[in-house]
């Protein structure tokens, strides 16, 4: 492979391994339009979702241990690393599923897509999760007046992992692409 080779680009003029961001708040600002009070209410429907299946383990136990008089309750110690293993398949599962939202964001009309445009995965579902609840717990949940300060209203966790929050239904107007039926 040459040096010139290196230097290739296609024909928009960038380069060959490079892409521009997909979204352009300043061509489509619809796309962005309420987006962060929509993903606050997104994560607490996503809460919700993910407390009910804890609580019903919590009680599961509790009943479990009065039955087997006490012996049961040594099985709470799992409650937490079970709550942290269901908290990251659930993102990674809905966010990296064919609607690259969880259950709060397809109810408040949200998306996540790459900066390029792309859907999400399984692992870029999963580490948004992780980079997010570390990043709030390290830097005060502040750190989420970040997306305050930019057109696209990325938070923080947003830019370091390369993803957008968009409104679904306006890019579907945008530019209409079939979605999988599974």
């Amino acid at each position: 492979m040459s040096a010139s080779d290196s230097n290739q680009t296609h024909a928009t003029g960038w380069p060959a391994d490079a892409r521009p961001h997909a979204f352009d708040p300043l061509v489509q600002p619809e796309l962005f339009r309420g987006v962060l009070t929509r993903r606050f209410f997104a994560f607490l429907i996503d809460l919700v979702v993910l407390s009910v299946p804890v609580i019903l383990a919590v009680l599961f136990i509790a009943v479990f241990g009065v039955v087997t008089l006490g012996l049961g309750w040594a099985l709470f110690w799992l409650v937490s690393p079970a709550s942290v293993v269901w908290a990251i398949m659930y993102y990674g599962m809905t966010l990296g599923g064919p609607h690259s939202a969880t259950v709060g964001m397809r109810v408040m009309d949200l998306e996540m897509r790459t900066w390029y445009g792309e859907s999400s995965y399984f692992l870029l579902g999963a580490t948004h999760a992780v980079v997010y609840w570390i990043s709030v717990s390290m830097l005060t949940p502040l750190v989420l007046l970040v997306g305050l300060f930019n057109g696209r209203r990325r938070l923080l966790h947003d830019m370091i992992l390369g993803t957008v929050v968009i409104n679904t239904s306006v890019r579907a107007a945008i530019s209409p692409q079939p979605r999988q039926s599974w």
